[in-house]
């Protein structure tokens, strides 16, 4: 770092996302700088550096990674590129920022987790945005509190206005509901333990070969059901929703109870289009959050453990999504490191 003590951060991938994080680090938080961004296509990525002052393009995430104005890295690349990034940032016991997944799938999920375990320490935060939601910061600190007894469902609504091409089947539980799949386990402090897939019939509106929507319902170590809507061309917006059942009560959020108006006969307000724009403040929150450890020393957040459990429950899920039937989750034992 800076004798300011400015954390010098490289954004592995340029893209929508990776952009995103740029604008946030350069305008909106504290103690960060974008010293190097990385994305296979070179003017992408000069263009994206122009825009930031000291701000270095590179092709290749190794070299970024050894510069010496790099004290941490974001990785905001597709999710196949993941492993080889994480593995050399952690190589070079390198703080980093993942967004998710941590990897595709479970077995290079836990190669992950077992550098870091050879490690000794963690240097990984996962990228699971809702965690710094201030609505679900809420619902989790009800539930912790206790004052509604144990939880014993929980609900949850997951909606987009339209799937962009080329959008699958397995799609929808890799890189939608496995949203759920985290914050069901933050919010209940349990393990999914099996994961069931129904299929109504699907809506008119949906691309040719897509089974949208979709009904999933989980089951945890500690006795839950949970179940997810999943709905990613509903054509209106934006919505997710999640309520706990708990024994003396329940808790609803993402009901957006913001600004109503009246006017010209009508009342109403404004449904989010996309995920950026209702987790906006999360994301926000997620950096700076990630930045303020790190200068702190420490690494908090969804771990490496919680990107190699949702992993697996995302392979379970596509198993049951093809397969039609209940299959359980295949989890290693739990590492004393991220206990």
């Amino acid at each position: 770092m800076s004798q300011r003590g400015t954390l010098g951060v490289a954004v592995i991938g340029t893209g929508r996302m990776g952009a995103d994080h740029v604008r946030r680090i350069s305008e909106v938080i504290s103690g960060a700088r974008v010293s190097a961004v990385v994305d296979v296509d070179a003017e992408r990525a000069k263009s994206v550096a122009a825009g930031v002052e000291g701000c270095t393009a590179y092709t290749e995430p190794t070299a970024a990674i050894a510069a010496d104005d790099v004290d941490a890295v974001l990785i905001a690349s597709p999710g196949p590129a993941h492993e080889s990034v994480l593995l050399a940032a952690i190589e070079r016991d390198l703080p980093v920022l993942c967004e998710k997944p941590l990897t595709p799938d479970a077995a290079s999920a836990l190669r992950v987790l077992e550098a870091e375990q050879r490690l000794g320490h963690r240097r990984v935060q996962v990228g699971f945005m809702r965690r710094y939601d201030a609505e679900y910061v809420k619902l989790k600190t009800l539930l912790d509190g206790g004052r509604l007894g144990r939880p014993l469902m929980l609900h949850n609504r997951h909606r987009n206005a339209a799937s962009p091409p080329g959008f699958t089947d397995a799609m929808l539980i890799n890189d939608s509901v496995v949203h759920e799949m985290d914050v069901t386990r933050w919010l209940l402090g349990q393990e999914i333990t099996a994961v069931t897939v129904l299929r109504p019939t699907p809506s008119n509106v949906a691309p040719e070969g897509l089974a949208d929507p979709q009904f999933v319902v989980f089951e945890t170590d500690g006795g839950a059901l949970v179940d997810v809507e999943i709905f990613v061309n509903c054509g209106f917006g934006y919505q997710v929703q999640a309520e706990a059942v708990c024994e003396r009560g329940t808790a609803r959020i993402g009901d957006e109870h913001a600004m109503v108006t009246n006017a010209e006969g009508r009342w109403g307000g404004t449904i989010a289009q996309d995920f950026v724009e209702r987790f906006a403040e999360a994301y926000d929150r997620e950096v700076q959050a990630w930045v303020d450890a790190t200068r702190r020393g420490e690494v908090t957040g969804p771990s490496v453990w919680d990107g190699y459990a949702a992993a697996a429950v995302c392979e379970a899920g596509v198993r049951a999504q093809s397969e039609g039937r209940r299959t359980e989750v295949e989890l290693i034992e739990r590492p004393a490191l991220y206990r």
